[in-house]
């Protein structure tokens, strides 16, 4: 499949869909849905100008941040898990107590930890996205082919270098699965995050616009969020992608043969 036909693939439904409300919404004079055209303009003149800055630059710095944490304390311990029964039969009674505990629910009691900084939100969105990252790392080290295991032992491949050359690549492509899923919740707790005593980013500037009638700005910030949506999980793609090439052509010649 080329790039071009990709990349239409990709947009086409986006596009059309972009049509049909254009078309749709044209000359609408309901106050709570407006324009297209309207959504567009403020979309521009807001988003893409002074909150850029002012919002959006500190949404990523919390979403960067709190993924980041996620992801380094996921696959240290997920690899730690994995790899010994004895350290997963103790801790996995206690990560799945509070895996079930949705993370705005601990805002309050993250305020009160860390205060209604930056670091509260860092650490809502760590805690949040850390499950499907970890649980995916676990299962992934968990599930190294035993003859590879075997033969690795055999040829005397033992501690870093049997980690790094045999039991992270057979685990990544669960790791990533983890880490994109992961990525998705990241970005609704950072909205999440911003709701409560903030004084800047996606979140607040959305509710804020919301609780001032300003529609076409409140519908203007939805699209900025399905927009930085949407480019994160291409840029992540384009990352899993290089990174599992080998195991994406591997499953081609296995289909074709």
């Amino acid at each position: 499949m080329s790039v071009v036909h990709r990349i239409g693939m990709a947009l086409g439904l986006p596009v059309m869909l972009f049509t049909v409300w254009w078309v749709a919404s044209a000359g609408s004079t309901n106050f709570f849905f407006p324009p297209l055209s309207e959504i567009l303009d403020s979309l521009v003149q807001e988003w893409f100008g002074a909150r850029l800055v002012d919002d959006v630059w500190p949404s990523l710095y919390r979403l960067a941040a709190g993924y980041a944490l996620a992801a380094a304390v996921s696959l240290g311990l997920g690899v730690l898990i994995g790899t010994s029964r004895t350290v997963r039969g103790l801790t996995e009674p206690v990560f799945e107590f509070f895996r079930a505990i949705p993370p705005p629910v601990l805002v309050p009691i993250f305020i009160l930890l860390f205060g209604i900084g930056d670091g509260m939100k860092i650490v809502v969105i760590a805690f949040g996205c850390m499950w499907p990252i970890l649980l995916n790392t676990v299962e992934g080290v968990r599930a190294v082919d035993e003859v590879l295991s075997d033969t690795g032992r055999v040829y005397g491949v033992h501690g870093w270098s049997r980690l790094r050359y045999l039991v992270l690549p057979s685990a990544s492509p669960q790791i990533f699965a983890g880490l994109r899923q992961g990525l998705s919740v990241a970005i609704i707790l950072m909205v999440i995050s911003e709701l409560f005593a903030a004084t800047n980013g996606l979140g607040f500037a959305v509710v804020q616009a919301q609780r001032s009638f300003a529609i076409p700005e409140t519908w203007a910030g939805m699209l900025m969020l399905g927009l930085l949506g949407f480019l994160l999980a291409m840029l992540f793609r384009l990352v899993e992608n290089r990174r599992l090439a080998w195991y994406h052509g591997l499953r081609r010649a296995q289909r074709s043969s």
